[in-house]
C-alpha cells in the first residue's frame, strides 16, 4: 500500500475493528435466525435472549458510528487530493482507481440500510416480547454483506491508488466533450433536469398531504438520484459562478464555505425519513407522521437552498449562465 496517511490509517484500523465485531455478530445473528422462539422458556431460549442484548448492541454502535466515518471518508478523499498529482479536490482521488465510484455508491447505499436497522432496533427494543428480533437479524445478516464488500473495495481502492500516477481532474471527468457514463449524463438538456428536479419536489409534497407511504418513499427515492444529477449539470455551476465546472466534490471545500456538507446532509436526511415510512408500513405495520414532517423540511431545506444560488447570481449580473 503506497498512501498511507493518517486519515487513511484510521478509516482502515476502524473498519478492521468493526468487521471482527460484525463477524462475531453474524454468527450469532445465524444462529437467533434459526433458533429464536420467544414463546419457549428452555435454556437455549433463555441463553439466546442474553445473546440477542449483546449482538444487537455491538450492531447498534458499529453502525452508529458508520454514518460519520462516511463524512471522514469523504473528507479524506478531499485532502488526499493535495497529494496525488492531477486531483484537484475529492472526484480526483475516488476516480484514481477502479474501485471508486463504486465504493463511494456502496457507501451511500449503506447509509441509508445502516438506518433502517437502527429503526427497527429501536422499535424491537421498545416492545416487550421482541417482536422484531428474528426479522432485524435476518435484515443484517444481509446488512453484513454489504459492509463486507464496502471494506474490501475500500482496501482496494487505497491499495491501488498510486500517488507517482496522474489522475483527471475534475474538470475532465464531469465534462460532456469526453467519452464515458459521465459525459454522456452530461450531455442531457439541462431544461429537462431541472423540470424535472423540481417536478419530483412538487410530487414530494402532494404525497405528504395525502400520506401515502410507499408514494411518498418512491419519489424520495427518484429526488435523491434527480437532486445530485441536477446539482452537477446545473445548480453547481452557480456556486462555482463558472459554467464550466460541474464538481459535486468541491462544493465541500472552505472555497465554497463547505456548502456541500449541508446540501449533502440535507438531501440525504430528507430523503431518508421519507423512505422509512414505507419501511416501517413493511415491517413494523406503523406510519410516524413526524417522520413526514422532517422529510419535508429537510427536503424543503435542500430546494430553498440550491434555488438561491442562480437566483441571487441573477439579481447581481442580470444574465443566467
Amino acid at each position: 500500500m503506497t498512501l498511507l496517511t493518517p486519515e487513511v490509517l484510521a478509516i482502515l484500523i476502524l473498519d478492521f475493528i468493526f468487521l471482527i465485531f460484525s463477524v462475531l455478530a453474524l454468527f450469532i445473528s445465524i444462529k437467533i435466525v434459526l433458533k429464536w422462539d420467544i414463546d419457549k422458556t428452555t435454556p437455549l431460549q433463555y441463553s439466546l435472549e442474553k445473546q440477542s442484548y449483546l449482538v444487537a448492541t455491538i450492531i447498534k454502535y458499529v453502525l452508529i458510528l458508520k454514518i460519520p466515518l462516511f463524512l471522514f471518508f469523504v473528507f479524506t478523499m478531499d485532502k488526499l487530493s493535495n497529494v496525488i498529482p492531477g486531483a484537484m479536490c475529492a472526484a480526483g482521488v475516488v476516480n484514481a482507481t477502479v474501485y471508486g465510484f463504486p465504493l463511494l455508491i456502496l457507501k451511500i447505499i449503506n447509509i441509508y440500510l445502516f438506518g433502517f436497522w437502527l429503526i427497527l432496533h429501536h422499535f424491537d427494543m421498545k416492545s416487550p416480547n421482541y417482536p422484531f428480533t428474528k426479522i432485524k437479524f435476518l435484515f443484517f445478516i444481509v446488512i453484513f454483506f454489504f459492509l463486507f464488500a464496502e471494506i474490501v473495495l475500500e482496501v482496494l481502492m487505497f491499495y491501488n491508488i498510486d500517488p507517482a500516477k496522474i489522475v483527471s481532474c475534475c474538470g475532465t471527468l464531469f465534462s460532456a466533450a469526453k467519452s464515458s457514463s459521465i459525459s454522456s449524463l452530461m450531455s442531457l438538456p439541462h431544461s429537462l433536469v431541472v423540470g424535472a428536479f423540481y417536478i419530483n419536489f412538487g410530487l414530494i409534497v402532494v404525497f405528504y398531504k395525502l400520506k401515502r407511504d410507499f408514494w411518498f418513499a418512491l419519489f424520495n427515492l427518484s429526488f435523491l438520484f434527480i437532486s445530485i444529477l441536477s446539482l452537477i449539470l446545473f445548480f453547481s455551476t452557480y456556486i462555482y459562478e463558472l459554467p464550466t465546472h460541474h464538481c459535486p466534490f468541491c462544493l465541500l471545500q472552505k472555497d465554497y464555505y463547505y456548502v456541500g456538507y449541508f446540501l449533502y446532509i440535507f438531501l440525504f436526511g430528507g430523503t431518508f425519513w421519507g423512505m422509512a415510512n414505507a419501511f416501517m408500513k413493511i415491517f413494523i405495520k406503523r406510519r410516524i407522521l413526524l417522520w413526514y414532517n422532517l422529510s419535508l423540511v429537510l427536503n424543503s431545506l435542500y430546494v430553498i437552498l440550491i434555488t438561491l444560488y442562480p437566483i441571487l447570481f441573477y439579481i447581481r449580473n442580470g444574465v443566467w449562465l
